[in-house]
């Protein structure tokens, strides 16, 4: 077996609600799905989900290659670009071709790809996570009760920038799944906005009302040194590197003890995964993969690594045109037996749709928040309603405001003047 070609493919993925994070959200709630057909000359392909970032400068590592042999083609595609460097973009190209790759050697042992990397059960343990900074507390209350009725029994809030808010709405995200459990795992994303004296300050305040069970991506990514002093500063558990793109990237933290829960992201595929594992394994740390919809076959990954501890599940549903065999059931995921990573493409739906969307708006989550960790307060004063989803005035409104308070010490008005810029 050989493979012969790609093929890329796009299409949508509608949340039903605006998604987003601290740094900005997705009002529309519609973002896109990249997808790569990996084909072979025995007429077998395999489906990556997750980036078509350089897979043209990527696939030259693949093309006439046996996909079976899936950890050295990783190795071939990390190779290929050692120049310019494999993080960032590059990286998710390589996850998806993973995919592909992986759901391939499944499809010709005939087996569902759990079965194949040697997991004894089918069920991933999860926890729900609403990418909810946009949702008032009503559709917070709606979106955490339907996680509860598929059994959840823990829940990840996004926040970082009003613990007022973010302690009611922990309490509603709780209130909500106590119907599965006395004492629900509460989580805080923060999305690395803050600097390290303002997420202990924070954090400690949370933890005077909260147990909170982990603070996720506390710091800047990097921050192994910051993140070490962290967790010894608080109760809650340190997670984080989603963004790490790359195993050589986790040895600063774990050289530190900077991490108790080792996050891997989806979309960087199942090969990074793995190896992330095994590197928290030998530490003896909990592992936990993020963002499945962008990558469902990791739950398969999850499934057969020892150390799993729970898997993020953002929404119920499936992006346009795919089809997924597994079912969320008892608080997790339950795989299927379809060989492959199971998931399906309706490529003639998918290419008569004309939908699109990106993550990478300027008010989306992608875009990193004006001044993150540079503030005094969590919001300068006056800005309520007058800001974008950073949290920080337009260019627009700042001239205004600017013009409000010119005008008014030309008028000798009496008192101070607020400035907000």
């Amino acid at each position: 077996m050989k493979i012969t070609g790609y093929r890329c493919l796009r299409t949508v993925h509608d949340w039903g609600r605006p998604v987003g994070d601290v740094n900005g959200f997705i009002a529309s709630g519609i973002t896109e799905v990249p997808i790569v057909l990996l084909d072979t000359d025995e007429g077998v392909t395999g489906v990556g989900v997750g980036s078509t970032s350089d897979i043209d400068r990527l696939f030259p590592a693949l093309e006439g290659e046996d996909p079976r042999a899936v950890p050295a083609l990783y190795d071939r595609m990390l190779a290929r670009v050692f120049k310019s460097g494999h993080s960032g973009a590059t990286f998710g190209g390589i996850g998806t071709l993973d995919m592909a790759l992986w759901d391939l050697k499944a499809k010709v042992a005939g087996e569902p790809l759990w079965r194949l990397l040697g997991a004894r059960d089918r069920f991933v343990p999860g926890y729900a996570s609403g990418l909810d900074i946009a949702l008032d507390d009503d559709a917070l209350a709606a979106f955490y009760t339907t996680m509860s009725e598929r059994g959840f029994t823990g829940g990840k809030l996004k926040g970082g920038r009003d613990v007022d808010a973010d302690i009611r709405r922990l309490g509603i995200v709780s209130d909500a799944l106590r119907r599965n459990t006395a004492r629900p795992a509460l989580m805080l994303d923060a999305n690395e906005s803050w600097n390290l004296k303002q997420a202990v300050r924070y954090i400690a305040t949370i933890e005077e009302s909260v147990d909170l069970t982990w603070i996720e991506e506390p710091l800047r990514r990097w921050d192994a040194a910051g993140h070490a002093r962290l967790t010894r500063s608080i109760r809650a558990g340190v997670a984080t590197g989603e963004n790490l793109t790359g195993l050589e990237q986790y040895a600063p933290l774990f050289d530190h003890r900077a991490v108790d829960v080792v996050q891997a992201g989806a979309v960087w595929g199942i090969t990074h995964f793995l190896r992330v594992a095994a590197a928290a394994h030998s530490r003896d740390l909990p592992v936990s993969p993020v963002g499945l919809t962008a990558n469902p076959a990791v739950a398969h990954a999850a499934a057969s690594v020892p150390n799993h501890l729970s898997a993020e599940v953002q929404d119920l549903g499936t992006p346009f045109g795919m089809r997924i065999d597994e079912v969320h059931a008892d608080g997790g995921i339950v795989l299927g037996d379809r060989p492959g990573a199971g998931v399906e493409i309706d490529e003639a739906a998918i290419a008569a749709s004309e939908s699109s969307a990106t993550w990478s708006s300027i008010d989306g989550p992608h875009v990193r928040s004006h001044r993150a960790g540079l503030r005094l307060v969590a919001d300068a004063p006056g800005t309520s309603g007058r800001s974008d989803s950073g949290g920080h005035l337009t260019d627009e409104r700042r001239a205004d405001a600017y013009a409000d308070a010119h005008a008014a010490d030309a008028a000798g008005a009496d008192g101070p003047v607020e400035r907000v810029f």
